[in-house]
């Protein structure tokens, strides 16, 4: 299929579902399409071969036939032209789940890196679940406590991540395992970047680095910090609870998009995703 003017970002809150309507994965499928080329980084993982059968078995059920693994155990091997001519006419680009920090350690400013750039420039698909949904920023979230209100300087880590997706930082599993106070303090460290929670077997769908569209079952939340005017989090001890006024939050579903330039949601019927994406007779129940 025909390349884009610019590529997309797929970015899944983790646990898609695998098993009956697929709806996000197909949204991979679709975009590559029966002769395109799709390839599958288990990178992240430390069960690399499970994750690829399992993703493999799901894409060329979807109708993918061109389905390739890049695994890569080495920093040394994403410097290699074996690994690289992997992604030679790569139309997407899947990184399962796992640990980020795996995947920037071993390809960042590598060749490989440089590739998965290269695609995304000349209108390929990025996608990632959990882990592989982080390392999509510039920053990424890489720990911190997800189970109550954040303590300032206590637990929160980040770190560089691809830059594919600019001014955003992402969380996965959210309100599955209670980020929210994790994502709050990220943003309260710059409110120039917006907090994008979004939740298991859900995703959303980057065109242009300015408009998502929400895929999926579960919620996407929002946090914009561009309205905030007051929080304690350079002020206060160490251990000290984050306070942070007028902050922003939008809950999005199925359909709905959000302008990344004005900060703006819109409503859209979820049920038109459906009927694109999955078969007439589950779209119509």
């Amino acid at each position: 299929m025909p390349k884009r003017q610019l590529g997309r970002l797929l970015i899944i809150g983790g646990h898609e579902d695998k098993e009956d309507e697929k709806l996000i994965l197909r949204a991979v499928a679709d975009d590559v399409g029966e002769s395109g080329k799709l390839v599958v980084a288990t990178i992240a993982s430390q069960q690399p071969q499970g994750l690829w059968h399992d993703y493999e078995r799901v894409f060329r059920g979807l109708g993918v036939r061109h389905v390739h693994k890049l695994e890569i155990e080495k920093r040394e091997e994403a410097k290699s032209e074996q690994k690289l001519r992997v992604l030679d006419d790569a139309d997407a680009v899947f990184f399962t789940g796992g640990d980020q920090l795996k995947i920037t350690s071993q390809i960042g400013d590598t060749p490989i890196f440089d590739r998965l750039h290269e695609i995304h420039r000349s209108g390929g698909l990025i996608a990632g679940t959990s882990a592989g949904a982080s390392v999509v920023c510039e920053t990424m979230m890489v720990g911190g406590d997800g189970n109550g209100s954040n303590r300032i300087g206590v637990g929160l880590r980040m770190a560089p991540g691809f830059g594919f997706f600019k001014g955003a930082i992402v969380d996965q599993h959210f309100a599955e395992r209670g980020r929210f106070g994790r994502l709050i303090g990220a943003v309260a460290q710059n409110p120039r970047i917006v907090g994008i929670g979004i939740d298991e077997d859900t995703a959303i769908l980057v065109k242009g680095q300015r408009f998502f569209t929400v895929i999926g079952d579960g919620a996407v939340y929002v946090i914009d910090g561009s309205t905030v005017s007051y929080s304690n989090i350079a002020e206060e001890r160490v251990e000290k609870t984050l306070s942070i006024y007028d902050l922003k939050i939008h809950v999005l579903t199925q359909g709905d998009t959000f302008d990344l330039s004005s900060r703006r949601p819109h409503e859209h019927s979820g049920k038109e995703i459906d009927e694109e994406l999955l078969p007439a007779e589950a779209a119509d129940d």
